[in-house]
């Protein structure tokens, strides 16, 4: 059975707001074994409503809708979906009454456009909302002329995820216990290897496992390989999850850094408190982003010291003892300079570790000689100091990012 997820909403149409609704009742469905088949937003248009809503009917068993169910004029789920299911629109007394409770307790006047909320779709059972003023409604078995299952949610996030879970979960278990299925996911996670060069490696590999669903999503600095698979029991669906995982493991070696969603950050730390390392960091052109990845983790000042930004050149010398000398001979965007950051800062800090990046984001600075987007990242121990020199392609942003992600990856691969 399929399931479809609706958004209502002109504000999600518009480039400053998007629906995270959806992920949320995707894997919880998922946890029910409920394959979601669509997603679909749609604004605040009743005619555009109702098409959507009786497309959605005529295709899947189980259809969501989020969002819509406040006072407004342009509230209009409840009046659309009635629409595309022929049914009328009636209003339930209990639930007028607990809306003038609601207002009552916060001594606040309640305006008359509050009650089209207490409206329920006949046949419908009203959803208990302890969070909010609207509350979802449930319609199971023959809806109209259909058998389907109708979900209608209120849209903030706050209200949807406790109701779901409060009293949409277990009807659905109840509800699909005979078709149930089971299914089992994997997120392998592969550092700085092009999406192109990834697949044309496991391409062969999966091919022969069309049992397992495989997408490849590129990001910058990783590749994303993303399995799933749906069996009668949990464990068949985990274990041919594993048979493909390990194959492709197999294949792509150390550039698997993650199997099961971790960043690359989270590896890098876990890899020093079991080490018992410490890592301090100078900073060019990522501007501070790679301390900013290593402290976003809760524990993080067990492993991490610290560290300088250091973009102009009187600092790379201030803060991470770069001689003048060795950057007017060489350039501060110069493997030497590199080298000489990583080992200054980890003297600085007297850390286990220095981790230096010093590049040309762009868009402006490069040269024909030294172009946008060529940066060089040193790590540093002591007693052996590696310089590695990449040139990302793409804007300012993918740049950055891509130069932290191949500063950690040296950090990865050193304490592997």
């Amino acid at each position: 059975m399929h399931a479809e997820i609706i958004a209502v909403g002109s504000e999600l149409l518009s480039p400053f707001r998007q629906d995270t609704n959806s992920l949320f009742l995707t894997e919880r469905l998922n946890l029910l074994g409920i394959d979601v088949g669509f997603k679909s937003v749609v604004g605040d248009n009743q005619a555009q409503l109702v098409s959507v809503a009786r497309i959605a009917l005529d295709r899947s068993d189980l259809v969501i809708f989020m969002g819509g169910l406040g006072p407004t004029e342009d509230d209009l789920t409840r009046e659309a979906v009635a629409q595309a299911l022929n049914l009328p629109l009636r209003r339930d007394p209990d639930l007028v009454a607990k809306l003038y409770a609601r207002f009552a307790n916060r001594r606040i006047k309640m305006s008359e456009n509050n009650l089209k909320q207490g409206d329920v779709i006949a046949g419908a059972v009203p959803l208990e909302n302890p969070n909010g003023s609207a509350p979802g409604q449930w319609l199971e078995g023959s809806v109209g002329h259909l058998n389907k299952v109708v979900i209608l949610l209120p849209g903030p996030p706050q209200e949807l995820k406790p109701l779901f879970d409060a009293q949409c979960m277990e009807r659905l278990r109840v509800r699909y216990k005979n078709s149930q299925q089971f299914i089992a996911s994997r997120e392998l996670k592969v550092a700085l290897m092009g999406e192109s060069e990834c697949d044309s490696r496991i391409a062969p590999i999966y091919k022969k496992h069309p049992e397992v669903e495989t997408t490849i999503l590129a990001r910058p600095g990783e590749v994303q390989v993303h399995l799933r698979a749906t069996a009668a029991s949990q464990e068949a669906a985990e274990k041919m999850i594993s048979d493909l995982s390990e194959k492709i493991e197999d294949e792509l070696d150390d550039f698997v850094f993650s199997r099961a969603g971790e960043s690359l950050e989270q590896i890098v730390e876990y890899y020093l408190e079991m080490r018992g390392a410490t890592i301090a960091v100078a900073e060019s052109c990522t501007g501070g982003m790679i301390g900013e990845r290593l402290t976003s983790l809760s524990g993080s000042s067990r492993s991490f010291l610290g560290g300088a930004i250091v973009y102009s050149d009187d600092l790379k010398t201030l803060f991470s003892n770069v001689p003048p000398l060795l950057i007017a001979e060489h350039g501060a965007v110069s493997r030497e300079v590199a080298a000489a950051m990583a080992e200054g800062i980890r003297r600085q800090c007297k850390s286990t570790y220095g981790l230096a990046v010093t590049g040309i984001a762009g868009p402006k600075g490069g040269t024909e000689e030294k172009p946008v987007g060529l940066v060089y990242h040193a790590l540093s121990d002591g007693k052996k100091t590696d310089v590695v020199k990449r040139l990302f392609p793409g804007d300012r942003e993918r740049i950055r990012w891509a130069a932290s992600q191949q500063a950690l990856d040296m950090v990865r691969r050193r304490l592997m």
